[in-house]
């Protein structure tokens, strides 16, 4: 058990983080300079994992877009034109991409004089049932897609041979989109040989009391002040402290593909094999621009905006002042960023304040950064490949039952989830700080129940695929879930804390 005195010297002590610069527990939500300027290039949370429907088959999710408030029309929230989303797999160690999948949204105005860009059920409009065709009339600004494999050598395939793909729009509410349950289910494409696609916007599924982290870790005293308790921490279903990001939307692809794809041999392996692990990552790019003379502006080669891999690195380790290069350069050059993942300055501060951490160099932070044990077990001392952030995923580790997943994931011996790649659920807030805290050194001598009292996401994720859930309404969500308000349900009549 903490002393209280400890948990609330946590709080109290941590405030020095405002002054070191160090940013505090969250998952990309603008935390880049470069991508708090560039909101719609902000990848706010990048996830991969084996699909619970189909075992040789993998799931990448990228979400960017942060906070978008469901009820904020008339255009709402759509995909950028101008952003290449990438989702980018290494499956031979050196950090560089082998697969990548490339998605290119179009937008249309299909009715340039109606003042919004959704409307039904009104004014001699029938209400949006469809993507296409009868029934989606009222779909004004109309978004379609294209999805595209690109191999090691260059080759580029269209994975839906020409099919149009119809980006799913928010949920407006009841009278524009009576079903939006099934319009949403119409932008599932299936194209067959064990490739599925998604993009649209959905509930976001991350979750954090995000003010009181960002108030230099500031957490409820009501849900320990930054340390649970025993029962907090065994608790995988309620709140304890504001979920933030309850009754907000976020924009997300998602593609399923069949493991076979993503390996270096094309082909599947046991868990103990390192051809099993992959190392997988999401980036946005813009095009650079030059200005030539007589012709103008000219869009030329595209530089990228960000990068997601691991949930913490960018947050959690790197400083402020290296944000924008770490967002804009590619893992295999992270080597220059080794000493924030070496001596990080989150675990000093948690000496500080008496919670024991290992000493530096942190070296058992390494397997984040490099292919090695426990998610690469048959790597060996010549297989680790260069320091890189990406999030690795060992292809022959199988999904954990959906009734049988813990939020804590490999902490709490469920190897289905972070960081053996990272499922919509897992606690990556918990887990980041206890993992920066030593926890895989020796879990006995380094086990703080470090956390913050938000253990499951506002919406929990679908059964079947496309896995995130769907849009909050426009008309009837609402953020019920701040401090002084109901949505804890772990607390005494559920209200959640607000000290």
């Amino acid at each position: 058990m903490i002393p209280a005195s400890l948990r609330r010297g946590m709080t109290v002590a941590l405030a020095t983080l405002a002054v070191c610069s160090l940013p505090a527990l969250a998952s990309s939500h603008r935390e880049a300079p470069i991508t708090a300027l560039d909101q719609k290039a902000d990848i706010t949370d990048w996830y991969a994992f084996i699909s619970p429907e189909h075992a040789d088959r993998v799931v990448m999710v990228l979400n960017v877009d942060p906070f978008l408030e469901p009820s904020n029309g008339p255009n709402y929230f759509p995909f950028d034109p101008g952003i290449l989303y990438e989702m980018k797999v290494d499956n031979n160690h050196d950090g560089k991409e082998d697969v990548t999948f490339q998605f290119r949204f179009q937008t249309e105005i299909r009715a340039p004089g109606v003042f919004t860009g959704l409307v039904g059920g009104a004014a001699g409009i029938p209400p949006i049932t469809a993507l296409d065709g009868p029934g989606s009339d009222g779909l004004n600004l109309r978004q379609t897609y294209t999805v595209t494999m690109k191999s090691a050598n260059g080759q580029l395939t269209d994975l839906a041979h020409g099919q149009v793909l119809y980006a799913v729009p928010t949920n407006v509410g009841p009278r524009t989109m009576p079903n939006y349950d099934a319009l949403r289910q119409q932008g599932v494409y299936d194209f067959g040989d064990g490739v599925r696609v998604f993009a649209g916007t959905v509930a976001d599924p991350f979750f954090i009391d995000l003010g009181a982290a960002f108030d230099s870790l500031n957490f409820r005293m009501a849900a320990g002040g930054g340390v649970l308790s025993s029962a907090v921490d065994g608790d995988d279903q309620h709140n304890y402290a504001p979920n933030t990001l309850a009754g907000y939307n976020v924009n997300s692809i998602v593609l399923e593909v069949p493991i076979t794809w993503l390996t270096s041999d094309g082909q599947t392996h046991q868990a103990s094999d390192k051809q099993a692990v992959i190392g997988t990552w999401g980036t946005t790019s813009r095009q650079q621009v030059n200005v030539i003379p007589r012709v103008g502006a000219v869009g030329t080669a595209w530089t990228q905006v960000q990068r997601l891999g691991n949930p913490l690195i960018n947050e959690l380790i790197i400083g402020t002042g290296s944000k924008d290069r770490f967002s804009t350069d590619v893992p295999y050059n992270d080597a220059q960023f080794a000493s924030f993942v070496l001596n990080p300055l989150l675990a000093q501060i948690f000496s500080s304040i008496g919670i024991p951490v290992p000493p530096a160099p942190r070296t058992d932070l390494l397997p984040l950064v490099q292919y090695m044990a426990p998610i690469c077990p048959g790597c060996g001392p010549g297989d680790a490949g260069p320091v890189a952030d990406m999030l690795r995923l060992n292809t022959g580790i199988p999904a954990t039952a959906p009734t049988a997943q813990k939020r804590l994931a490999v902490l709490a011996g469920d190897l289905g989830g972070f960081p053996n790649g990272r499922r919509l659920n897992d606690d990556v807030v918990d887990i980041a700080a206890r993992v920066v805290a030593g926890i895989l050194v020796d879990a006995t001598k380094y086990g703080t129940p470090i956390g913050d009292g938000v253990n499951t996401p506002a919406v929990q994720p679908t059964a079947t695929f496309p896995y995130v859930a769907p849009a909050f309404s426009g008309r009837d969500s609402s953020h019920n879930a701040g401090p002084g308000l109901a949505g804890c349900s772990g607390v005494a009549g559920g209200v959640c804390p607000t000290n």
